[in-house]
């Protein structure tokens, strides 16, 4: 129902219908021809409106283009307020002529007066002219906004395909380490690692996902890193939602705060820790994750993860989430605030 309205609201000919027909309902109710059975009197009315409507169409096509595209507004109005005296003297002389002499149609004195006429055509310039432009300004608002969320889904894919490559990259020198330490371990993590990746290939196509499996896909690639590096490290996970199967999010957004926690929180041998927690409450997604920082870094970071993510939260939600990144050269703190949007289907 919305998508027919809308697609009425963009046709052109649909607009100039709702046009002709308010301003030819204001017109009627203005003037008191349509009241008599006379003919005459309706035909008359009609002529007199096609008048008024030819002037306004006049104004659209010939004056308003110096007012829109040659910005020239004082030129606009001077041509307006001529076009104005014109049409309403020729109106004016029209109700002197001696067909009106048996229509019933601007039969009192002060219909037949000049300043009445001139009302007449001010008052239905104002009434065709306003929704025209009304309706052209929403035409144009409406393809910069679909051209822009065009564009902002050009960018997203873009950055899906770089983040993509780059996880891929990370989780395969995850199951590299494991397999040196532990090679009886390998087949399984192998199979681990597989569902990781099905779970990527099959979101990549979507914009939204559910939370309960972007949650079980952040799980999995936690207990992957519990494989790897939990002998050593201190690593806890927690998830909390207020009400289960309800939430939505875009796809492998939050896996690369976690990622860069694992990277740089895991690579010293004493004292590292990676503390992940994510609640949502009434659609508020918190995450925090805080990480060791070694005395010696000696982990090369790129960082393309992190700003790809970054440049996905500007892209999807603009202002409307909150990133606080802390780094007191002993821990590293991520709290992110994201509104959630319901989940249907």
């Amino acid at each position: 129902m919305n998508k027919r309205i809308d697609n009425i609201l963009d046709n052109k000919w649909w607009q100039e219908v709702a046009v002709v027909l308010f301003s030819f309902t204001i017109y009627t109710l203005k003037n008191d021809w349509m009241l008599f059975s006379s003919f005459i009197s309706i035909a008359m009315g009609v002529f007199f409106y096609c008048i008024l409507y030819m002037h306004a169409q006049f104004n659209r096509f010939f004056l308003l283009p110096i007012l829109f595209k040659a910005n020239k507004p004082f030129t606009y109005i001077i041509l307006t307020l001529f076009g104005v005296f014109v049409f309403s003297v020729i109106l004016y002389e029209i109700t002197k002529m001696d067909m009106f002499a048996n229509c019933h149609l601007y039969q009192n004195s002060h219909q037949r007066s000049y300043a009445y006429q001139l009302a007449s055509v001010l008052g239905t310039l104002v009434c065709i002219l306003s929704p025209i432009i009304v309706f052209k300004f929403y035409r144009i608002h409406r393809k910069q906004t679909d051209a822009a969320l065009l564009f902002n889904q050009m960018q997203l894919n873009s950055l899906k395909g770089q983040l993509n490559p780059h996880f891929l990259f990370n989780t395969f020198n995850t199951l590299y380490g494991i397999s040196l330490q532990f090679p009886d371990r390998t087949p399984d993590l192998i199979m681990k690692v597989s569902q990781l990746m099905r779970y990527q290939l099959e979101s990549n196509s979507k914009q939204c996902v559910s939370l309960e499996d972007e949650l079980e896909f952040i799980n999995s690639y936690v207990q992957l890193e519990k494989e790897r590096v939990g002998y050593r490290c201190d690593i806890h996970f927690e998830s909390k939602v207020d009400i289960e199967y309800t939430y939505k999010i875009s796809p492998m957004l939050l896996i690369a705060f976690i990622e860069n926690a694992f990277k740089h929180g895991t690579c010293a041998i004493e004292n590292c820790f990676v503390k992940i927690t994510i609640s949502v409450e009434n659609g508020l997604l918190h995450l925090h994750v805080a990480n060791s920082i070694p005395k010696k870094n000696d982990v090369v970071s790129t960082k393309i993860g992190l700003k790809n993510t970054i440049e996905r939260l500007n892209l999807i939600y603009g202002k409307d989430y909150k990133l606080d990144v802390k780094d007191d050269k002993q821990t590293y703190i991520v709290d992110l605030e994201i509104q959630l949007k319901k989940f249907v289907g």
